[in-house]
């Protein structure tokens, strides 16, 4: 908590703040996440990684949501909202004769919510503007990158453009402009790197601008 007093004083001296942050749900002690949370302002707490291996068969998925439909129950008495945020084997994996990750998006309470990372969802095989569609409302935050649309062990498209690692946004091979108009619900758009080999703050402000012109011109 004393981390979290910290943080809340740097937010307010540089006039920052921060609607959704990541936190390990499912395996760490949820009052003090969500006690933090609530110091820092942040309204959706949203679990970021549960490993390929749980997306594997149905009772995994299952397990996962139940879990963390409990989660959202008790950051709901906190004030706060619980949500999700994918990889590409969530997508890659096929349940039922739709993608993991949407077989758990039907087994998820009202409250909880998705953060849609469209590169990853990309990388796993989905249309990201179809899946968003999909997805609906329950979307209120996605991740926004761009790049070659693959991990690094993944063959290059030979009829594609020649790109290697992630790039600022607008560079690669995301529709950022379609990704960003199919998320009816959003709330939250966050621009991230995984990994980014020139000046990662100069990335960042390139993709800053290409994204604030995109939702400019969308009034949103």
């Amino acid at each position: 908590m004393a981390l979290a007093g910290e943080l809340a004083a740097a937010f307010a001296a540089n006039g920052l703040s921060a609607p959704t942050g990541h936190a390990p749900l499912l395996s760490s002690d949820q009052d003090v996440i969500f006690a933090a949370a609530k110091q820092l302002g942040i309204t959706t707490v949203i679990e970021p990684f549960i490993p390929a291996d749980r997306w594997q068969d149905a009772d995994s998925i299952r397990d996962t949501a139940w879990r963390l439909n409990l989660a959202a129950k008790k950051g709901a008495e906190y004030g706060i909202r619980v949500g999700y945020h994918n990889h590409w084997w969530e997508l890659e994996s096929l349940i039922e004769g739709t993608s993991a990750l949407e077989y758990f998006a039907s087994l998820l309470d009202p409250e909880l919510v998705l953060e849609v990372d469209t590169y990853w969802a990309a990388v796993g095989g989905a249309d990201p503007v179809a899946l968003l569609g999909r997805l609906g409302p329950q979307v209120v935050a996605i991740h926004v990158k761009d790049g070659p649309g693959r991990t690094d062990d993944q063959p290059v498209n030979p009829e594609g453009p020649v790109v290697t690692g992630q790039l600022p946004a607008g560079q690669g091979v995301m529709d950022v402009p379609a990704i960003m108009a199919a998320a009816k619900s959003l709330e939250v758009a966050v621009i991230e790197f995984d990994d980014y080999a020139g000046d990662i703050f100069e990335g960042m402000a390139e993709s800053l601008t290409y994204v604030s012109t995109l939702t400019a011109a969308g009034g949103r």
